[in-house]
């Protein structure tokens, strides 16, 4: 990430975090035994519009791998009100450069370490997941298991599909999928791709099947994501699990 994304993350994260965290988190730990106030006033229109940019904000610098452990988030408020306010600057550029430079170290480092231990736990849970009945592994690493077999044609690598899928992290947490509940409504859309333009485990996985297939996928992090993770919910390393169904061959 360049300097100027790390600018721009401090910034914008005090927007979508300081009004919500900073003053509980100065809070002592006797202060939740008390009774709660009243509610709070309703936000303005421009109070929810504000929070509203904040939080779209927060959730895109989270992607790229920053959190609120990573910033002071007074420091952040004291940035944007010295910006909104016309001041100079309270560091020159020389010492800005210099800690956007370690917290780009510090990041990566995070993500090493997230992504060892995320590995580590991958192997253990494919390893034991390769001895139960009907799960079978391939030359690549790749673990399926057919829930429903399907007599249709199998796609090649250049043909475009049409499937249902959702996908889990190994402890359980859902993070994508063209449904939501144990399987798609008839309000659920399904998804059309590449059969060449996704993940390996998935790519190697949808040429062994047949349409009208429905299998459950285990896929290591080399055939996934691999060290760099997707987004704030496939982190580094992470193995992952889909239900995927296929439904059609275009």
């Amino acid at each position: 990430m360049r300097i100027q994304s790390f600018a721009l993350a401090c910034a914008v994260t005090a927007v979508s975090m300081v009004s919500v965290y900073a003053q509980d988190a100065a809070k002592p730990a006797a202060e939740a035994a008390k009774p709660k106030k009243p509610a709070a006033p309703a936000m303005t229109p421009k109070q929810k519009a504000s929070y509203g940019i904040g939080m779209n904000v927060g959730r895109s610098i989270k992607q790229q791998g920053l959190g609120a452990d990573d910033l002071d988030v007074n420091a952040v408020a004291r940035g944007i009100f010295d910006a909104l306010a016309g001041k100079e600057p309270a560091l020159s550029q020389g010492e800005l450069s210099a800690a956007f430079t370690e917290l780009q170290r510090m990041i990566e480092a995070k993500k090493t370490a997230a992504a060892a231990k995320n590995a580590e736990g991958g192997k253990k849970f494919l390893a034991a997941n390769a001895k139960k009945p009907g799960v079978k592994t391939t030359k690549t690493g790749l673990q399926y298991e057919i829930i429903r077999s399907g007599s249709g044609a199998t796609p090649t690598k250049s043909d475009t599909v049409t499937t249902h899928y959702k996908g889990q992290l190994i402890n359980g947490d859902i993070f994508d999928g063209s449904y939501r509940g144990k399987g798609p409504t008839p309000a659920d859309e399904p998804i059309s791709f590449p059969v060449g333009g996704v993940i390996a485990g998935w790519t190697e996985a949808l040429q062994m099947m047949k349409v009208g297939d429905k299998w459950r996928l285990f896929i290591p992090s080399e055939l996934a994501y691999g060290e760099r993770g997707a987004g704030a919910d496939i982190g580094p390393g992470a193995t992952l699990i889909f239900e995927i169904e296929l439904i059609a061959i275009k």
